[in-house]
């Protein structure tokens, strides 16, 4: 279930990749000095924060709009930014996280499941293939209904596939507290998936 392909301002699809052995925090330093750099930050970058954004808001256009928030967001404090540790990536997840709660407060998108549509009719895989992407909207739907912080735990773990001690950075919490809105989230789930089985059959 993957965010629909989108380019880059800079007309990188899926963003470009950086020179071999070429430092991040070498490009970071510059684009504090120069904000022309930051369009190579920009072009690594996008692909995933545009993704996180769309796994949060489940609308194209949105996304969009907030992933170019987060942009501009960072290209505007980049002087302030410190290195601790962690991915530049981090830094960019915090402010998304931050631009998600700005435009969505509190209310959940729903995604339409059409994917089905443009697939052949005749095709015996086809009904499986629906199947499969209903119930993998239903699970995003039930982790769409966890507590915000749980969320989005389960969001970088699952979907952006991120380190605990990563995602204990982005959201401000040890890895102790991270780990334990892992467990409670996916105990949740456990307990909400024998139903979401249950009506797909």
């Amino acid at each position: 279930m993957g965010a629909p392909p989108v380019q880059s301002a800079a007309g990188a699809q899926w963003g470009a990749l950086m020179p071999d052995g070429f430092e991040e925090r070498e490009l970071v330093e510059r684009a504090k000095q120069d904000p022309d750099a930051f369009g190579a930050l920009y072009d690594r970058y996008f692909p995933q924060i545009y993704r996180f954004a769309y796994s949060r808001v489940r609308d194209q256009s949105l996304a969009e709009d907030v992933t170019s928030e987060v942009f501009f967001k960072a290209l505007r404090n980049i002087k302030r930014y410190t290195y601790s540790g962690h991915p530049f990536s981090s830094w960019l997840y915090q402010i998304t996280l931050n631009a998600v709660a700005d435009h969505y407060r509190g209310l959940h998108g729903e995604v339409d499941l059409e994917e089905g549509a443009s697939l052949p009719s005749t095709a015996p895989a086809v009904v499986d293939e629906v199947v499969r992407r209903d119930r993998s909207r239903r699970i995003w739907a039930a982790i769409d209904q966890l507590p915000r912080q749980q969320r989005a735990a389960m969001v970088l773990k699952f979907s952006e596939d991120r380190k605990i001690d990563e995602i204990a950075h982005i959201l401000g919490k040890s890895s102790g507290a991270v780990k334990l809105l892992l467990h409670r989230g996916v105990d949740r789930l456990r307990k909400e998936l024998p139903q979401l089985e249950a009506e797909l059959t």
